[in-house]
């Protein structure tokens, strides 16, 4: 056994403009490890590249625990080529922590009381986008539910400020199964959409998602309407299994 691990999950992302002169035009990457421990834990890593200007460098690795909760999450970002910030997130189930360097605001201490455990975490990776997806009651059927109790590293929709601690709701609609041409071949998704983000300063465009079926809610493909006019493919995966004997 390999550190503990008992698989992973290497791919990557292509992120394209949707913009009228712009279409399919190449505006970033991401790259991300899914790698799954003997104790149930799942972590998530991710290295994302935005070229559009103010151009966005962001690598982040969230752990959650066998109850999919978020338990802690690591975040450096850079915007214009500078250093922004980095900050350690820590979630118990009474509290919110961060403790983070800005470039801006130098170190900054966050605490904020918790009622329940959060119910999911956004660092802004695209990756990291499909996993609140897993909130969604499915055995309810399409229709739209609303949650509260999530947090994100920053409430801009690049996530190009912070890193810090922001809370907000958010409301998601599941449309049923569709397949899809993807890079892994023509496979069954469930089509869900974020509809309503309250909380945010400037309200989020209306967000499509087509994730995967088999209960870790990858995301296979994205799309934002509005002023972002941006898509995301799925552009690689490969799936590690280790052996007892590797």
């Amino acid at each position: 056994m390999a550190g503990g691990i008992v698989e992973s999950w290497v791919g990557s992302y292509r992120y394209l403009s949707d913009a009228p002169g712009r279409e399919g035009e190449e505006r970033g990457r991401e790259s991300f490890r899914f790698d799954w421990h003997e104790d149930g834990t799942q972590v998530i890593s991710a290295h994302t590249e935005i070229d559009d200007p103010p151009a966005v460098v962001r690598d982040m690795s969230l752990r959650l625990g066998p109850d999919r909760q978020p338990r802690e999450c690591f975040k450096r970002l850079a915007v214009g080529g500078r250093f922004t910030g980095t900050a350690l997130f820590h979630f118990s189930e009474t509290e919110a922590a961060c403790e983070a360097l800005l470039a801006s605001e130098g170190r900054i201490s966050q605490r904020i009381p918790l009622k329940a455990p959060i119910a999911s975490f956004g660092s802004h990776a695209i990756v990291n986008d499909g996993l609140h997806l897993a909130l969604y009651d499915l055995e309810r059927g399409p229709g739209e539910q609303h949650f509260t109790g999530l947090f994100l590293s920053s409430p801009d929709h690049r996530g190009a400020t912070g890193p810090m601690l922001f809370p907000i709701d958010l409301s998601i609609a599941y449309f049923g199964l569709e397949t899809l041409k993807t890079v892994l071949g023509r496979v069954e998704a469930h089509h869900f959409a974020y509809t309503n983000v309250p909380g945010l300063p400037l309200e989020h465009p209306h967000y499509d998602l087509w994730c995967t079926t088999d209960g870790s809610f990858l995301l296979l493909q994205a799309t934002v309407e509005g002023y972002m006019q941006t898509r995301y493919e799925l552009a690689s995966l490969e799936r590690r299994r280790v052996g007892r004997d590797s």
